[in-house]
């Protein structure tokens, strides 16, 4: 059904900074509503995070790429009576991840409960009903954090207290780890049901147990992957924003949000435009930022004295952890992979420790293995394999060393890992590689301290405490992406895009 027009919205003009999955969807949101919309991006392609590199024949997803809540995506298009499938093909992925330890365990962790439940009892035969009673714990979670709230903007203290007693009851106060730890006695297992909060930046042993909810929302929804990869997903995005009428510009990058305070020196006031870096400045009455929020309100805003208080908390929050990664393409296929794959080093709780609390470089490393060409090998050569790998590290406030210089032998290493373990020839079959540090985090992406995700997911950082949807000093500035709520993923800046543009609709209709 088609969404309903705002009145008078037409003589509205919105700009939204940045072409990510969060102002991606706040952009057709607003668009769909009768905002008349355009987005500002700041490279030669749309997707934020969600860049593509091509090389060689290879197509690399630069960032997300374990797709899941496709019911959030599909409303992006239901709004105007459109079809998701008009668009873009998910393919069902299975299993969603293959585990893998150094002791040579293997898990399949799959949508097949059958299947699970019997690996489970292979290796733990107790912890059968323990997974059972987390998977309801999980679900619990997944009804008051995800299905009632994530969509939900937090814009006072009100908002945190009619929560609170639901929230303490789920026992949000623990960590992820020790929530599992709870239910599963085997150590391999625990590992296997609490890695998940790192897909959104979080420490499982630090981050809040509301997170234990993207565990049952891929067994509720599944784990899907875009044919013609993430990057296809993007486009199709795109597609529909432009078909609404959206116009997006690229090349594009904002030196600053303009303010009626800029010159005053008020406290309080509204956005009226925005400026390019080329100099060129553009006027609207609704500006929302998909841009780092550290990067929002410290250089887009500096001139604006309403940001100064804002930047001063941000700049205190904890920021997410950072990566290395590297995408790799070789001239041969590696079947005893799955699409996506979790290699776990030697360590699990002292790693992260390194990576979170200590800033150390550490010599081991547990690992990301994306390997797309499982479920769609046009985006390879034929009878060749597209792979990207990933390692948590310290973000740049916590590690101060020269990426430049350490980052390709930091690559090698793990390359080296790789081939020694699970890619047997891997260096006398590559055919591309190229690699991105916490630096390419931070100027790329203009990622405070290089932090891949924003804000760190810990419960002090979650819901009202993180930054909210709407700024309470500057009417017509919103935020939107990892750095606000719900937070980071997919669904996360999805469904933030939905409670930032509830509160344009409401202010601006």
């Amino acid at each position: 059904m088609e969404q309903k027009k705002s009145r008078n919205s037409d003589s509205r003009r919105a700009i939204v900074i940045g072409s990510g999955f969060g102002g991606l969807a706040a952009a057709i949101r607003l668009q769909s509503a009768g905002i008349q919309t355009t987005i500002f991006e700041k490279r030669d392609m749309p997707g934020g995070r969600a860049y593509v590199y091509r090389d060689k024949g290879f197509t690399f997803d630069a960032g997300p790429t374990v797709i899941t809540a496709p019911e959030c995506l599909e409303e992006l298009f239901s709004l105007s009576g459109r079809k998701i499938e008009d668009y873009i093909e998910l393919m069902p992925v299975t299993p969603f991840y293959r585990l893998f330890w150094e002791d040579g365990f293997k898990f399949d962790y799959t949508n097949d409960m059958d299947d699970t439940l019997e690996q489970i009892r292979k290796v733990s035969p107790d912890d059968v009903s323990g997974y059972q009673r987390f998977l309801k714990y999980s679900k619990d979670v997944f009804a008051e954090g995800y299905t009632k709230l994530a969509h939900v903007p937090f814009l006072n203290w009100w908002s945190m207290i009619r929560v609170a007693p639901q929230l303490v009851k789920l026992g949000a106060y623990r960590s992820v780890y020790s929530t599992v730890a709870k239910f599963i006695k085997d150590e391999h297992l625990r590992q296997a049901f609490s890695f998940h909060s790192l897909l959104v930046g979080g420490n499982p042993f630090t981050t809040s147990s509301i997170y234990t909810l993207i565990h049952y929302l891929e067994r509720n929804w599944g784990v899907f992957f875009p044919r013609g990869g993430t990057g296809a997903l993007v486009r199709a995005l795109v597609k529909l924003f432009e078909d609404l009428g959206g116009t997006i510009r690229y090349q594009a990058e904002i030196d600053r949000i303009i303010t009626d305070t800029d010159e005053t020196g008020a406290s309080r006031g509204r956005v009226t435009g925005v400026r390019l870096m080329s100099g060129e400045t553009v006027p609207c009455d609704i500006c929302v930022s998909n841009a780092d929020v550290v990067h929002t309100y410290r250089d887009m805003l500096q001139k604006a004295p309403a940001a100064k208080a804002k930047t001063k908390k941000l700049l205190n929050m904890n920021q997410s952890m950072s990566l290395v990664v590297i995408y790799f393409g070789t001239k041969k296929r590696y079947p005893q992979l799955a699409h996506h794959n979790v290699l776990f080093g030697p360590r699990y709780k002292g790693l992260l420790k390194d990576i979170f609390s200590n800033g150390r470089l550490p010599e081991d490393f547990s690992l990301y293995l994306h390997a797309p060409t499982v479920s769609d090998p046009t985006l390879a050569p034929e009878g060749c394999e597209a792979f990207y790998v990933l390692s948590p590290v310290s973000n740049l406030g916590k590690l101060e060393i020269d990426w430049n210089v350490e980052g390709p032998k930091y690559a090698d290493k793990i390359l080296n890992y790789l081939e020694e373990r699970y890619l047997p020839g891997l260096r006398e079959n590559l055919v591309t590689q190229r690699i991105f540090t916490p630096e390419d985090f931070k100027h790329e992406l203009n990622a405070h301290q290089g932090a891949a995700f924003s804000l760190e997911p810990v419960l002090t950082q979650s819901a009202f405490f993180r930054t909210h949807n709407r700024d309470e000093n500057l009417r017509g500035l919103y935020v939107v992406g990892a750095g606000t709520h719900p937070g980071a993923g997919v669904p996360g800046v999805v469904n933030s895009a939905k409670a930032t543009a509830s509160l344009v609709l409401n202010d601006f209709a």
